[in-house]
């Protein structure tokens, strides 16, 4: 592999093994993520999406493999280095966990005093900043997120990811329990801070929809291994759970609203 497409790859995972308990989840996982795309992470019910995007950042340790991030061994940092590594990514969960008693601004400042020793005017800018980047109202910013819809809470969630001016953004279910109007509103707005902002984006998600709007690629979770590929070449392959998957009723309603991104 060249150095090129060394820098290509911004997370490279080798070998994963994760498990709990004697209940193996991933089974010597390998996956490449290549700078500035868009990749989706799907799978049925207990494949471990979640898990995997948590192992990738470091909040689950796994068995056994190698996570390199940006080029740096993630199961091996030393407290300062994993601090520096975590102002590259941002990671939106997926019911946003904002602090509940912090407005949305104060949230979006949390990693700016935690990382950055800026004044608290800048920080109320930058958090300002943030909120109409992700099409807030600026009056969002005094709201506590008791008094915003979900698709607020997202959005504000995302503003905090987004607070450090981070390289990857990791994405768990970010539309999940939107309607369909906010979610595909809510997937536009990913496609285009990913273009202006040249991010490249870590989704894992089971909406249909959002893997034929955004998704350059897509990871198939599957019999504890992982199918990479482009929708077109999943929407051929005639594993029983993959053909399901694209080609039942959902499947079909998004491919008819679309033909397949190709990044």
């Amino acid at each position: 592999m060249t150095e090129q497409q060394n820098d290509d790859v911004v997370i490279r995972v080798r070998n994963l093994v994760n498990a709990f308990g004697d209940q193996v989840i991933h089974d010597g996982v390998d996956l490449d993520v290549k700078r500035g795309e868009v990749i989706g992470i799907v799978g049925g019910s207990g494949t471990g999406k979640s898990v995997m995007l948590r192992t990738v950042v470091g909040l689950n340790r796994p068995v056994s493999g190698r996570i390199e991030v940006l080029g740096r061994d993630v199961l091996n940092l030393n407290e300062d280095e994993r601090h520096d590594l975590e102002t590259q990514w941002g990671v939106l969960f997926q019911d946003g966990a904002l602090f509940s008693s912090l407005t949305v601004a104060q949230n979006i400042e949390v990693p700016l005093k935690e990382d950055l020793r800026l004044p608290a005017r800048l920080m109320a800018e930058i958090a300002a900043c943030k909120i109409g980047l992700v099409g807030l109202p600026s009056e969002a910013a005094d709201k506590f997120p008791a008094q915003l819809s979900g698709g607020m809470r997202k959005r504000a969630g995302l503003a905090r990811a987004l607070a450090l001016d981070p390289q990857i953004l990791f994405l768990d279910e970010p539309t999940a329990g939107l309607d369909p109007i906010a979610a595909a509103a809510f997937d536009q707005l990913i496609k285009d801070l990913q273009s202006s902002l040249q991010l490249t984006v870590f989704l894992v998600t089971h909406d249909l929809d959002s893997l034929f709007a955004i998704c350059d690629r897509v990871a198939v979770l599957i019999d504890k291994k992982i199918k990479v590929g482009t929708l077109e070449e999943h929407l051929q392959d005639d594993h029983p759970w993959i053909h399901s998957y694209f080609h039942g009723p959902r499947g079909r309603a998004a491919l008819a609203a679309g033909e397949p991104h190709i990044g």
